[in-house]
């Protein structure tokens, strides 16, 4: 199977293609702002260094959030057109899945990927390692970092923080339960590898068009509309009732 995976969900913009499990080539951008302007030609320079055309792909992996609004809808978007136009299969997963695999299945301790959503509050996972499957024990949500934090020092088990430690989030992460240890700045950046890896054995989407981001959080459009409406249902939104 011929994968294409793609990830623009947080800062790093990456972009793998695999065969068979096999990674064959891949590219990660950290430092790009834009990731609009590049992830087609990225894609292309891939395809040409394999000597794919896009015609051989058989899958489209890609991490639809949470994490970046702008950077959520890019990579959903492109993936969307991609399976549409040639036809192929489109599989979704999570971004703080693909984060949490960057730990390798060689340990029990309950895996929390995060993703600074501002204002003191993040974008979190609780997964661990059963056997060669990722397990999800806690559904990704958004939350107050410090509130987590609390809530993961009272598992009677350790537990492995993963992400990025940005200025905002600095002061929370420095004093942490006994049970609780936040890994390295070289497990945080997300590894395209993993997001196809992830999706080779998910089964695809039935309805490519009903895919939507996995934002896990109302924009600040939709949080300045229901405060221009307050009698409205946010239930009632089509978006609210896909998350």
């Amino acid at each position: 199977m011929k994968i294409l995976a793609i990830d623009t969900s947080n800062q790093p913009m990456n972009i793998a293609l695999v065969e068979d499990e096999q990674l064959l080539a891949q590219t990660t951008l950290k430092m790009v702002k834009n990731h609009s302007v590049y992830v087609l030609p990225v894609m292309d320079t891939l395809m040409q260094q394999v000597n794919w055309e896009p015609q051989d792909l058989d899958r489209v992996v890609v991490a639809a959030g949470p994490g970046s609004y702008t950077g959520v809808r890019i990579a959903v978007t492109t993936a969307k057109t991609l399976a549409a136009t040639l036809k192929i299969e489109l599989v979704v997963v999570s971004s703080l899945a693909v984060l949490a695999r960057n730990v390798p299945a060689i340990t029990e301790a309950v895996i929390v990927p995060f993703f600074d959503a501002r204002r003191g509050t993040a974008f979190v996972g609780r997964y661990q390692w059963q056997g060669d499957q990722l397990t999800s024990l806690v559904a990704d949500h958004h939350v107050e970092l410090q509130q987590e934090i609390a809530a993961l020092g009272e598992l009677a088990q350790p537990v492995w923080l993963v992400g990025e430690v940005t200025p905002k989030l600095a002061p929370v992460l420095a004093d942490l339960p006994a049970n609780v240890h936040l890994l390295g700045a070289v497990w945080a950046t997300p590894n395209p590898y993993q997001v196809a890896l992830a999706g080779q054995g998910e089964a695809p989407v039935a309805d490519i068009d009903a895919v939507v981001p996995r934002y896990l959080r109302q924009t600040e459009a939709e949080m300045n509309w229901y405060h221009d409406h307050p009698d409205a249902d946010p239930l009632a939104n089509d978006y609210v009732k896909k998350v």
